[in-house]
């Protein structure tokens, strides 16, 4: 197997007997690094040290990975021009963020039952004033409130 050194050194293709005398000299440990690879890849250092940073570095991605989120936007019927202006702008704050925006709009009672171009019309209404780019990605389909829309970032 191959064997590495705490420090960087390539101690090259050893057996295994001889990596563990290598260890032992210099009160370190074995630890298999690459066992798929051919040859298997050993380091030779200090157990404690190596999980360390193997949590160190699992912990860093865990920072820069970020998931997306659904965010909800409710309108209803009768929503006028100026809320809807400012309920796009953030639909595009929640865009530019990464999130996805889930477009609601609310029917109760009798509302539930009108043509369905219409209720369509009325979620166009919002789609014309968001400020970014997006896609749908889902919608319109049938809610258990009313309508939805789901929108994502181009």
């Amino acid at each position: 197997m191959r064997a590495i050194g705490d420090d960087g050194t390539n101690y090259g293709i050893i057996e295994i007997a001889k990596a563990i005398d290598i260890a032992k000299e210099a009160g370190l440990d074995v630890i298999e690094i690459s066992p798929t690879a051919r040859p298997p890849v050993v380091k030779i250092m200090d157990y404690g040290k190596w999980s360390y940073q193997e949590e160190k570095k699992r912990r860093e991605a865990n920072k820069k990975a970020r998931t997306s989120e659904v965010r909800e936007v409710r309108i209803g019927l009768n929503t006028s021009e100026h809320d809807l202006e400012m309920k796009a702008k953030k639909v595009g704050e929640f865009l530019d963020s990464g999130d996805k925006v889930k477009i609601d709009l609310v029917l109760r009672g009798r509302a539930k039952y009108l043509d369905k171009n219409f209720k369509n019309e009325r979620i166009e209404r919002i789609l014309h004033f968001i400020p970014r780019d997006y896609k749908v990605s889902d919608g319109p389909k049938q809610g258990p409130r009313g309508i939805y829309v789901l929108v994502e970032k181009k």
